[in-house]
């Protein structure tokens, strides 16, 4: 039962930011809702850019030269696993700060095509 409530409070969060409330009466992306997004855009970046930080220190610290061929060609499908999630996110990076300049701009949360 314990691991279900801390399923439940972890979903609760998006990176680290719970989910905003809508007041009754309250205007589509005003202020407070933009600094909420904002927020958790950031957070979200903030969590990329360490993954991405982390992928080139494990790349540079396991760059070996392994004398079996099998062993190298496990080390390189793996590297290149993880070259390919991180190449992901960084395209996730560019749509985070495109989101980002469009709060900034008060443009976030509209049709783009309206």
């Amino acid at each position: 039962m314990p691991a279900k409530k801390s399923k439940e409070i972890t979903e609760e969060l998006r990176h680290g930011v719970k989910p905003y409330t809508l007041k009754k009466g309250e205007k589509f992306m005003n202020k407070k809702q933009r600094t909420h997004f904002n927020l958790i855009l950031s957070n979200w970046k903030e969590e990329i850019e360490e993954e991405l930080e982390r992928t080139v220190h494990h790349i540079q610290d396991e760059v070996l030269n392994l004398p079996d061929p099998t062993d190298r060609a496990s080390q390189e499908t793996d590297m290149s696993l993880e070259l390919r999630s991180r190449d992901r996110e960084r395209k996730l990076l560019k749509k985070i700060n495109e989101a980002v300049e469009r709060i900034e701009s008060e443009e976030y949360g509209y049709c783009e095509k309206c």
